[in-house]
């Protein structure tokens, strides 16, 4: 049934196949700053990607010479198997290798299983790591092994997604002000009024905690109603399926938009929508800010889309910082953006992700 539903699934230009291996990747050939990468999304130049504000960027100077930055990172990503995952696991080594000759990255796909997660990042300490960079799978679940990292000395940068643990820095946008940002977008496009459906990210995971939390308050004091909510686990096939079954809950009229807690859950529903012939009554919004996104957004078909940018080249810059021996900001902030059809013409061509 579930290879049925991804068959029918319609492809949107640009999304990066995550074919690629998550094994030990070797050192690269250059640590200057003028490094060029075949990746656009990599750069020519060491230095944060633009969502990084003036607060940021000062935040990750490096102080010592790239070249002489020389230890192991671990990279443990929750998941590569949807689009954010997929490109900061292939994109991080690529920097390093780009810009820090002697950093050495392993990398671990955790497959959405915080156990096989949490088993990679013990490996990752046995080998000696001395940086660790994670994106959990669930807060708490991770909370152990980080712990584990840290007793032993290793220095733990929390990116995207929070632990429920002592880390040396947590890197990424605001996930509660996502939500809120969708949630004020979305009483004034209804007038305040209107029934609505969430399909919410993976449970336990602190995106998703935030990004509903937020939401809820910024459409406080509206007469707009989440009338059902749902995991679809930021998986398309999933948003399609669980949104297909929404529709045949709430019959014609009786749903005026669709939260999504990213856009590629927003993807799966507003095919279903227009599968259904619903796309004139209802209303998506999500969160994240894919190219695709925002070609959707410019034609109409997705309401608005708030970006969320990879954190590639903070945590990795971070992780040069920290085996360097120089102290990191406990918290370090990307911008997030609300992109709809007036604000979509100044990110086409440089989408969040």
């Amino acid at each position: 049934m579930m290879h049925t539903q991804k068959r029918r699934i319609k492809p949107f230009a640009g999304i990066a196949a995550a074919g690629f291996a998550v094994t030990l990747l070797a050192t690269g050939c250059t640590g200057q700053s003028t490094a060029a990468s075949s990746n656009e999304a990599v750069g020519t130049k060491l230095a944060p990607s633009i969502y990084c504000g003036s607060t940021c960027t000062a935040q990750l100077q490096l102080k010592a010479d790239p070249a002489s930055v020389d230890c192991k990172v671990g990279v443990s990503w929750s998941s590569a198997s949807f689009p954010y995952g997929a490109k900061s696991t292939q994109q991080i080594p690529e920097f390093a290798k780009a810009f820090f000759s002697k950093m050495k990255v392993t990398v671990s796909d955790g497959r959405g299983d915080a156990t096989t997660q949490s088993s990679q990042v013990s490996e990752m300490i046995a080998q000696g790591i001395k940086v660790l960079i994670i994106s959990p799978q669930d807060a708490d679940a991770l909370a152990g092994v980080v712990k584990q990292a840290t007793a032993v000395g290793i220095k733990v940068i929390s990116a995207d997604r929070q632990v429920n643990a002592d880390v040396s820095t947590y890197i990424g946008s605001d996930n509660t002000e996502a939500g809120v940002a969708d949630g004020k977008a979305m009483v004034a496009a209804l007038n305040g009024t209107g029934n609505i459906v969430e399909l919410s990210g993976s449970l336990g995971a602190s995106p998703t905690i935030a990004r509903a939390a937020g939401f809820r308050q910024g459409i406080q004091g509206s007469n707009l109603q989440i009338i059902a909510s749902q995991t679809a686990n930021y998986d398309r096939a999933t948003g399609l399926k669980v949104m297909e079954d929404m529709l045949q809950r709430f019959g014609k009229g009786k749903i005026q938009a669709v939260y999504a807690h990213n856009d590629e859950m927003a993807f799966g529903a507003i095919q279903a929508i227009k599968e259904a012939g619903r796309e004139s009554e209802i209303k998506v919004f999500g969160i994240d800010g894919e190219a695709d996104a925002l070609t959707m957004v410019k034609n109409g078909s997705y309401a608005a889309t708030v970006g969320y940018p990879l954190v590639v080249k903070e945590s990795t810059i971070a992780a040069a910082k920290l085996c360097a021996g120089e102290p990191v900001d406990a918290r370090i902030k990307l911008d997030s953006t609300l992109i709809d059809q007036k604000s979509v013409d100044q990110y086409l061509g440089k989408a969040p992700q």
